[in-house]
């Protein structure tokens, strides 16, 4: 863990919210001032003026491109900033109350939320396009697929998952009265958040179309210490392997952060089968570098390609197949 500086100091709430596709710049919330981070530059503040307070929700992969929201004649405004052109707002009218909260990985396109109007996808070209019907209720766009296609959020108290061909698609819940889509894999296809059960509890839960709704907490239930829960998932990695979020820790008895490798172990290519492709992959990598979250051949993540890796290989050889 490391700490991250603040903006003008002092003891306020920090929050960061997105990272770039390298993990380079960090972007959030320091105190009511929206920041970007960088190892070399430090805390930036994206504010153009001491009166704009709000936070930096959204970053591009290559960290070009930061969305959040500002305080700007007393109301909120979504913003796109760029170092070239500084903060720009997407609000298609003085009066409305909107916020940014995604940006797809080439910075082209944004989403948020429209207080009056509900959730919305941005563009340079069309501007504002709002994904619910006016007046339905309350919508809102958190997270964007990398080319900008797929767009999942809330609607009417139901995780949603939008494209220009499916339209708006309501994709359930886990038995109970609600349920949040906040983050989708690169190409779309598998969509996290929470939900609430049957029961009424607060469960994570991962979407594909071929699954359905899946509550976290059972799938992976082996990796678990009892007692702990799996209760939100805020973000995935573009491939699909990596969930984060929050949770109850039950050895520690207290609430955590938790990084989830949804890959059977052994299995390089995320095909669910531990086989001679994976073998291979292994001893093709190996002497070589990189952490497991980005050579998905070093299983224990300990920087490295090693005879442990392969020895992972062969004791889990034909799982899954």
């Amino acid at each position: 863990m490391r700490r991250l500086g603040q903006i003008g100091g002092g003891s306020h709430a920090d929050t960061a919210y997105a990272v770039s596709a390298d993990g380079a710049v960090v972007v959030g919330k320091s105190g009511e001032r929206p920041f970007r981070w960088t190892a070399q530059s430090g805390m930036q503040d994206l504010a153009d003026t001491q009166s704009q307070m709000g936070g930096a929700c959204g970053v591009s992969a290559d960290g070009s491109v930061v969305v959040g929201w500002v305080f700007n004649n007393a109301l909120p405004r979504a913003f796109r900033w760029t170092a070239g052109g500084g903060m720009y707002f997407l609000s298609d009218s003085e009066g409305d109350w909107i916020a940014a909260y995604g940006v797809s990985a080439d910075g082209l396109v944004v989403v948020g939320e429209n207080l009056i109007r509900g959730a919305f996808r941005w563009t340079a070209s069309e501007g504002i396009q709002y994904l619910t019907p006016f007046g339905s209720g309350r919508s809102a766009a958190y997270s964007v697929s990398a080319h900008g296609d797929t767009v999942v959020g809330e609607f009417q108290g139901r995780a949603f998952r939008w494209t220009a061909t499916t339209g708006l698609q309501n994709i359930g819940s886990l038995g109970g009265s609600r349920s949040v889509a906040y983050g989708v894999s690169a190409d779309g296809s598998t969509v996290v958040g929470w939900s609430l059960t049957e029961s009424g509890t607060v469960r994570a839960f991962r979407w594909t179309a071929r699954t359905g709704m899946q509550n976290l907490d059972q799938i992976y239930a082996s990796l678990l210490v009892d007692g702990s829960l799996l209760e939100s998932a805020n973000g995935i990695s573009p491939d699909g392997r990596y969930i984060v979020g929050s949770g109850y820790n039950a050895a520690t008895q207290r609430y955590e952060a938790y990084l989830l490798d949804t890959w059977r172990t052994g299995d390089t290519n995320g095909d669910g089968c531990v086989d001679d492709n994976d073998l291979l992959a292994v001893l093709m990598a190996f002497g070589t570098s990189g952490s497991g979250l980005t050579r998905h051949e070093d299983f224990n993540k300990d920087g490295i390609v090693d005879d442990a890796d392969v020895l992972q290989v062969l004791l889990n050889f034909g799982g899954g197949c």
